[in-house]
């Protein structure tokens, strides 16, 4: 639990393996502490952290762990239910993760003796992306390779079905009309659904392949982010289906693109997991050049803190967290 500044990263925490994915909660859970799970090769860890730039007598990163879960398989992507609560009694933990046996997995813990999980099958393909219904939690997206994404209830029924023309690489619920969803495919192209009328109601193209990653502004909904190729791109939807803005940021391809949970001009990049160290950018959109630059030892999982300009990857035996200024 130290400054490391020769990784640039304000605060590390040691892990047991390497990690594939770090998600924090982005759901309110009615506890001081953040909420943050991350996965390795066969088991998800829940913690929670608390920094010294919210709670003045920490020093750095206060960090515990909560439980570790066998998940058996190596863990690929990890969503938080809203319906986690820290302050209920008992505790109520619930997420999903996808693995590479194609299959979701939902897990709910009462953090005692209640500690269980469902198996959702349907995807013939990497799932690389899934979400919860940011309202209520009773719904989980999912989007894969398999060129489909796929809405299913908390009992693992499917309840729709959208056939992409390419591998749906990331999938966005919007965080207040839930009939809402954004699906990002691989072609550069990113469609928004209503979930009522169970079809695509806008689109927008990116122009440049393969797109990796992208994300829906949670601030501001009219704002759209992702990276393809080398460059990151960002839409302002009411205005047109082609980026406003983009910018070259990654030599070995970029990777993955989150915004910022406190400001709609902040958001983060990351280049490809490599052998060596990967790199991993900051942009404001009022700086012409990145605001920070890190080097992540094959880093992988990008994930903002709910209410700090502060986000963490995961790296080899280790999670990194890089705070900036708003």
């Amino acid at each position: 639990m130290k400054q490391d500044p020769s990784r640039n990263a304000a605060y590390t925490v040691d892990c047991e393996d390497y990690v594939h994915v770090v998600e924090f909660n982005p759901f309110e859970a009615g506890d001081s502490g953040n909420l943050i799970a991350y996965g390795g090769n066969n088991y998800v860890v829940i913690g929670t952290c608390t920094f010294q730039e919210e709670e003045a007598d920490v020093e750095g990163i206060q960090y515990k762990t909560l439980r570790t879960f066998h998940h058996g398989v190596r863990v690929d992507g990890i969503a938080w239910s809203p319906e986690t609560r820290l302050d209920s009694l008992p505790p109520i933990i619930k997420f999903c993760t996808s693995a590479a046996d194609l299959k979701i997995r939902l897990f709910t813990s009462d953090l005692q003796d209640k500690n269980e999980y469902k198996v959702l099958e349907g995807h013939s393909d990497f799932i690389n992306g899934l979400v919860f219904d940011p309202k209520g939690g009773q719904g989980i997206a999912s989007v894969s390779d398999d060129h489909t994404c796929r809405i299913w209830t908390l009992e693992g029924v499917q309840t729709s079905h959208f056939v992409l023309h390419s591998p749906g690489m990331s999938v966005c619920w919007h965080p207040e009309e839930t009939y809402k969803l954004m699906v990002a495919e691989k072609n550069g192209t990113i469609r928004f659904y209503d979930l009522m009328a169970q079809q695509a109601i806008l689109s927008l193209e990116s122009e440049q392949v393969p797109l990796m990653s992208a994300h829906w502004c949670l601030k501001n909904t009219f704002k759209v982010g992702a990276v393809a190729g080398n460059d990151w791109l960002i839409w302002d939807i009411t205005r047109s289906s082609y980026p406003q803005t983009k910018r070259p940021v990654h030599m070995d391809r970029a990777c993955l693109f989150r915004w910022s949970t406190v400001s709609e001009n902040l958001f983060a990049t990351t280049g490809y997991p490599g052998k060596m160290a990967s790199q991993f950018q900051i942009h404001h959109l009022g700086h012409p050049q990145p605001v920070l630059v890190g080097s992540v030892p094959v880093g992988s999982g990008l994930s903002w803190h709910r209410t700090l300009p502060l986000c963490v990857i995961g790296g080899d035996h280790k999670l990194l967290f890089w705070v900036t200024e708003v």
